[in-house]
């Protein structure tokens, strides 16, 4: 009986390591994704060929790409992702893969037009070496009232 209590203790504190570990991960993936948006804003590329993973991927409604693409376009302009409204945000981990989902209103300027679209996005998070890498960042636009 005794050692059934010590064993149901161990487990139970694994269990709460486990929870607190998972619950720190989360919390680093949501700043590292606020970041992110931050520093697409400000098109800070050095900050961002850090957080992307080489071999990224990146969907968009017009098309998708890498990230050597991807930089190149947020230096140059052609997106400029001015300002991401945050509405809800999701954390799931599967070992060493975090899938993020924000629900944003994204005001960008698209050549030479400044655009807003509600997006639900998708942010896919590799942990490489003991640090997160984006692995994939896709747009999926909402249908809003009004939408056909």
């Amino acid at each position: 009986m005794r050692f059934k209590l010590i064993g149901l203790i161990v487990l139970l504190s694994w269990g709460q390591y486990s929870f607190a570990q998972d619950t720190d991960a989360k919390r680093e993936i949501i700043q590292l994704s606020k970041d992110k948006w931050q520093w697409m804003s400000d098109k800070n590329v050095d900050e961002l060929s850090k957080l992307f993973h080489q071999k990224a991927e990146f969907v968009h409604m017009g098309g998708h790409w890498g990230t050597e693409q991807e930089l190149a376009i947020i230096k140059s302009g052609g997106i400029w992702y001015k300002k991401a409204d945050i509405h809800e945000v999701s954390v799931n981990i599967i070992d060493n893969t975090a899938i993020l989902l924000n629900r944003i209103d994204l005001l960008a300027v698209v050549g030479r037009n400044e655009v807003t679209n509600p997006f639900e996005v998708t942010e896919v998070y590799i942990k490489q070496d003991g640090k997160w890498m984006l692995g994939a960042l896709s747009f999926t636009r909402l249908m809003t009232p009004g939408d056909h």
